[in-house]
């Protein structure tokens, strides 16, 4: 069943913000999900987006004109927009096909005014898009508060929770060895300093962490690390413990806040290394107007952040196998309840969060879950909410993409489930379904088996992936893999496993030893199920007898049961098989210790061999 939006209170809001823009004299405005740091997850305060439309989406962007609106999304979302957000209000519009850029230089009004909010666009994105609008004689305005804000009365606050420190023993490497290779970097560039605006690089440059965003322990800050090896936080004062400025040290300046606009004014005359991926439009704007020479880059943090020590990755190691274990528990508990006909999408979300809770060490959810049975698995990022809410109905696809947030490492892993009927009989899974999940098991093992050269991009595997889809003329719109932090963002780059069509950012990235991704074939069918079977690897080293340079390939850190159910035996090969043995196999080493009485039964009946 389709759930359509009402139309109020999204009607009324829209007429409101129009209102706002005509006051200002503005003819349209745009509305991204972001916040002054680009972040991908942003804190309720600048969840514009979702108040302004319904959208409950992590990516996409609505643009308002006086009579007509639209709202952008990837193929994600394809699904999910059409349930949440109005037609009648906002034309669909699909990324990349189009974009706000091209629609507006389409829909805008000859010499029309449109307002952008600059603390929540890159560089990048406000050249291209005045760029469209110039052929229709119209022009792009930084506004000086969001109108957004203006009309949103109710709009929370910025948290106020304490930044903390991360000790050393858990990020294996301290906050001024960072610094200290930062600073060389810059000086050997010729650099003064560097804004570092993206919250997960701040958080991992410090060694610091914070409850400011769901699901991502950051803290809202800036920084300006200089090429001596010091930094300027700025950060609210609510926000700053003894504890914090003990760990952060003499060599870290600790300022309010509102004070980094002033102090990217005093970089006046000096070599400002600024990433212009990640840090917003205003940020270059007060540097130019201030006459600072800007050196556009990468922000010199990503690429080592990705890289992971030994002990981050000796973390990961052990955070995966705690949650494998909540998994294992989630799973038994799903194998005995869900044929009851009685356990909800919500309430098999609410029990995972238990089971993880269970573990004595959650910190936090990596990602709201994706808990959708049916229909509901083929929306790729569905948020499940009371108004969409399924029963996981006897024979019949169950899809979970879930993670936590350890101390120690991130977690995420999606597995797919077929619901067995309350006596067992007449459950045998429809062949297609069956075929399907298959195809992405093969994709997915194809994959997790690859060996391949250093300088090897992500864009290179992809295909690796989606071979046995593309054999039967199906495939998937998302990517196959993204990066993963160390108590941080669940998607992490630069690293990525994708198509490269579209110039999609990390594709291009050499995958290097270290690196955490996911491996996460799926298959979609719109209206009926949804398969995604997903672990996370990490990139190492292969010794190769008479290898000529040097070679990767992939550890699986992920260790949970794969459904045996969904399997069509006769499309494996004996390499497949040999893989689901080994794999299964390390899965009862890792997790059985960890599990006794009938969910040990469950487990061992799980990973037997095939």
């Amino acid at each position: 069943m389709t759930n359509h939006p009402a139309p109020q209170p999204y009607a009324a809001r829209l007429a409101a913000l129009r209102a706002e823009l005509a006051v200002r004299g503005l003819d349209g405005f745009v509305v991204p999900i972001c916040d002054e740091h680009m972040s991908e997850y942003v804190g309720a305060y600048a969840q514009r987006l979702e108040w302004l439309t319904g959208f409950g989406g992590s990516a996409g962007t609505a643009v308002v004109l006086a009579d007509s609106a639209a709202i952008f999304v990837d193929g994600r979302y394809t699904l999910q927009v059409r349930d949440q957000v109005d037609g009648a209000l906002y034309d669909y519009q699909s990324v990349p096909a189009t974009s706000p850029a091209k629609w507006l230089g389409d829909h805008a009004p000859q010499g029309a005014k449109i307002g952008y909010d600059a603390w929540l666009h890159g560089r990048p994105w406000a050249r291209a898009t005045q760029r469209a609008l110039e052929a229709r004689g119209a022009c792009l305005i930084a506004v000086e508060s969001n109108p957004v804000d203006t009309v949103w009365t109710d709009r929370p606050l910025p948290s106020l929770a304490p930044a903390v420190p991360h000790p050393t023993a858990l990020a294996g490497v301290a906050s001024e060895a960072k610094r200290a290779e930062v600073a060389e970097g810059l000086t050997a560039r010729g650099a003064d300093a560097t804004v570092i605006s993206a919250l997960d690089s701040l958080a991992w440059l410090l060694n610091i962490r914070g409850q400011d965003v769901a699901c991502t322990p950051v803290a809202l800050s800036f920084l300006i690390a200089h090429a001596d090896g010091t930094a300027d936080l700025f950060i609210a004062p609510e926000k700053v413990t003894p504890a914090l400025r003990a760990h952060l040290g003499n060599a870290v300046r600790i300022a309010d806040r509102d004070a980094f606009v002033p102090a990217l004014t005093a970089l006046a005359g000096k070599r400002v290394v600024v990433d212009p991926e990640r840090a917003v439009a205003a940020i270059f704007a007060a540097l130019e107007n201030a006459g600072a020479q800007i050196i556009e880059d990468r922000d010199p943090t990503v690429l080592p952040k990705a890289v992971k020590n030994a002990t981050e990755q000796a973390g990961q190691r052990a955070a995966q196998a705690r949650d494998a274990a909540a998994m294992v528990r989630f799973l038994h508990w799903l194998s005995i309840e869900a044929p009851k006909g009685t356990v909800t999408e919500l309430s098999a979300a609410a029990a995972l969060h238990q089971f993880r809770r269970d573990t004595g060490d959650l910190r936090d959810l990596s990602f709201d879950t994706i808990s959708g049975a049916g229909p509901n698995g083929a929306i790729v990022h569905y948020r499940v909410s009371e108004a969409t809410c399924r029963t996981l109905e006897p024979a019949s696809v169950y899809l979970v993409d879930s993670g936590g947030q350890y101390p120690d490492g991130t977690t995420d892993i999606t597995r797919t489930v077929w619901i067995n009927t309350p006596d067992g009989t007449d459950s045998e899974p429809p062949a297609e379904i069956k075929d399907r999940f298959t195809r992405v098991l093969k994709g997915h093992i194809a994959l997790a088996r690859a060996t391949f050269p250093a300088g090897t991009a992500g864009s290179q595997l992809d295909t690796l992936a989606r071979q046995y889809l593309w054999a039967a003329g199906l495939d998937y719109a998302h990517g196959t893999g993204h990066g993963v932090g160390s108590f941080l963002s669940v998607h992490e780059g630069p690293q990525r496993i994708a198509k490269s069509a579209g110039g999609q950012a990390g594709t291009g990235q050499e995958l290097l030893a270290g690196m955490f991704l996911s491996n996460e074939p799926g298959y979609y069918k719109a209206g009926a199920y949804g398969i995604r079977i997903e672990n996370l690897v990490l990139v190492e080293p292969r010794s190769i007898a008479g290898a000529e340079g040097v070679y990767f390939g992939f550890e699986t850190l992920t260790h949970v049961p794969i459904e045996r159910a969904l399997v069509d035996g006769a499309l494996l090969t004996r390499e497949d098989e040999a893989w689901w043995n080994a794999y299964h196999a390390r899965v009862l080493e890792i997790v059985g210790p960890q599990v006794s009485g009938a969910t040990l039964d469950w487990l061992q009946a799980q990973c037997a061999a095939l």
